[in-house]
């Protein structure tokens, strides 16, 4: 078996079989297939796409490629709470340790960000100490304690997709409905959940363009999920706009502090955090929607989650010290965006946003670029908010002033504003189980 045959099977678009799935992640793990020739074999999948049979065989592949994460010493149910991906997106941040306030174990295991999209590994190492690499008795030591940890793939567990990640990163192969469910499904085949909330974004700013696209991921991602005898659901949420008001890594962090310290922010992210919250309780068998929506706003409120936490950046050996005063985060020098016209903003283009956030430091182009932690947008104003010429729409962050043109170009680029009001789509669009 080569894999320039294989790859040249998926060019001409035919169905790889099992033994051939597990040739390229057994020979790539082993160092035997050069980054180059996958890089050529996922450019084929992101052009011929994947059957559902094919998709289940990587999946199951990916995750039997190193250590399970058993946590069977931790006691309560367990779930975890997975995006696939958007801007401006640090639901986890909040959603995980408001969960754990309200009763179930958050075990996470998440990722860095790829292409115009953060990731949360990122941003919690952008709090001074925070260690997101835990020997696994740790790990379990913390959720059994606090309630809740979140931490980066280890080199160990699922080294396939780890490798996989970093290469489609950097060489435009991210938005691969296939390659984005065998990434996220094997992560989660291999540990120990009892269940899954799937964060399924849709729009501009996500990797599904369309609510079909994101409706069948959302489908393909459940039934792998129920058939592994996790319990699964998927909400399918908009991104057609920012989510929040901020964008980049220190700058979600400070948000999403405030919000668990008041209980208080912008109303698209507060909502989808209690959909999400509410999911997970209910999965876990605390009662219907509605009830665990009003646990989760007493928790918030009381300021129970914001303990969570504290308590797991604590242990994480994070300094507690900024989450109690936030201004201590260097969010580096500014530049204001300012409304070229009057009017209401209409539209946004999501990516752009999350691509002139990547332009000014936040994320990376190449699989050996440093992500400067201060860099990012607020978005001061958002889809259906008027303007009138000259108006701050966004600031820029970043330590690299030489940055801000480029960034600023494509901020003006992503916005469009007119004459008519329209109000933006809702942020729960539905849900997949």
């Amino acid at each position: 078996m080569r894999i320039v045959d294989i790859i040249k099977k998926k060019r001409d678009g035919e169905e790889l079989t099992h033994e051939e799935f597990d040739y390229v992640a057994g020979e790539y793990i082993k160092g035997n297939i050069p980054d180059y020739q996958i890089a050529a074999f996922l450019m084929a999948v992101y052009y011929k796409g994947m059957t559902n049979q094919e998709i289940v065989y990587l999946t199951k592949l990916m995750a039997k490629s190193g250590d399970k994460i058993d946590l069977s010493n931790i006691k309560g149910f367990k779930v975890d709470k997975h995006s696939t991906g958007g801007v401006g997106d640090k639901t986890s941040l909040v959603v995980a340790p408001l969960a754990a306030a309200c009763g179930v174990k958050v075990a996470k295991i998440s990722g860095r960000g790829l292409g115009h999209t953060g990731g949360t590994v990122d941003k919690l190492e952008s709090i001074p100490g925070y260690k997101t690499q835990l020997p696994i008795d740790t790990f379990e030591d913390i959720v059994n304690d606090v309630g809740v940890s979140i931490i980066g793939q280890s080199a160990n567990v699922v080294p396939v997709d780890k490798k996989l990640y970093a290469i489609r990163d950097v060489t435009a192969t991210v938005d691969s409905l296939p390659l984005i469910a065998t990434s996220i499904m094997s992560k989660k085949l291999a540990a120990a959940d009892d269940g899954i909330v799937l964060e399924v974004t849709i729009g501009s700013g996500s990797f599904n363009k369309t609510f079909d696209a994101g409706e069948k991921l959302a489908r393909i991602m459940v039934d792998i999920g129920n058939a592994a005898g996790k319990k699964t659901v998927a909400v399918l949420t908009d991104m057609n706009q920012p989510l929040g008001r901020t964008i980049g890594n220190s700058l979600e962090v400070v948000e999403a502090i405030e919000l668990l310290k008041t209980g208080k922010g912008d109303s698209r992210l507060l909502e989808l955090v209690l959909a999400l919250t509410s999911a997970m309780l209910s999965l876990a068998g605390m009662g219907d929607i509605n009830s665990c929506k009003e646990l989760a706003i007493k928790k918030l409120k009381t300021g129970e989650a914001y303990k969570k936490f504290c308590d797991m950046v604590s242990r994480h050996e994070g300094d507690v010290s900024f989450l109690r005063d936030t201004s201590k985060f260097y969010l580096g020098v500014t530049k204001e965006v300012l409304a070229p016209k009057e009017g209401y903003i209409a539209k946004i283009d999501t990516e752009g946003y999350g691509l002139a956030s990547l332009y000014l430091g936040a994320g990376r182009n190449t699989m050996e670029d440093k992500i400067d932690f201060s860099a990012g947008i607020e978005v001061v104003k958002t889809v259906g908010e008027y303007v009138h010429k000259g108006d701050v729409i966004a600031i820029l962050h970043s330590t690299n002033k030489d940055l801000f043109a480029q960034s600023e170009q494509k901020v003006l680029e992503s916005i469009q504003i007119g004459d008519i009001l329209i109000e933006p789509n809702p942020v729960v669009l539905g849900y997949v189980q």
